[in-house]
């Protein structure tokens, strides 16, 4: 079994940074892409950004291209998530996720293993 476990959500104020970290264990770390997703109140689950097994590929939604960057530690087993210049529509349930087959990265329903999400609020 894969366990995730993020860190680093908070409040912030808009214009302002967070770094969000996910340790994964149970598993071979770099058998997986990795995913980060969010979920705003009353919003469907919506992709942000992936990276491929080894870090080499990486793709981000529109909303967050040129903000965000995802990185990964295979050696740490620990998936990033650099949010900078932060607004107030960020603000969300920031969900770390973990793809065995890296065949449809940027849908949720492809992801087979989740953490239980950091809240990320950013203040206007």
């Amino acid at each position: 079994q894969v366990q995730l476990v993020e860190s680093g959500g908070g409040l912030v104020q808009a214009g302002g940074s967070l770094r969000l970290s996910c340790v994964v264990s149970g598993r071979t770390f770099s058998l997986y892409c990795m995913g980060w997703f969010r979920q705003a109140p009353g919003k469907e689950r919506e992709f942000v950004a992936d990276i491929s097994r080894s870090g080499g590929n990486v793709h981000y939604a529109d909303f967050v291209r040129g903000r965000f960057t995802i990185s990964r530690d295979n050696a740490k087993n620990t998936v990033s998530l650099q949010m900078n210049s932060l607004k107030s529509e960020d603000t969300a349930v920031y969900y770390c996720a973990a793809d065995r087959n890296c065949l449809s990265t940027i849908d949720a329903r492809a992801y087979d293993y989740w953490g239980q999400g950091t809240q990320v609020t950013v203040s206007s």
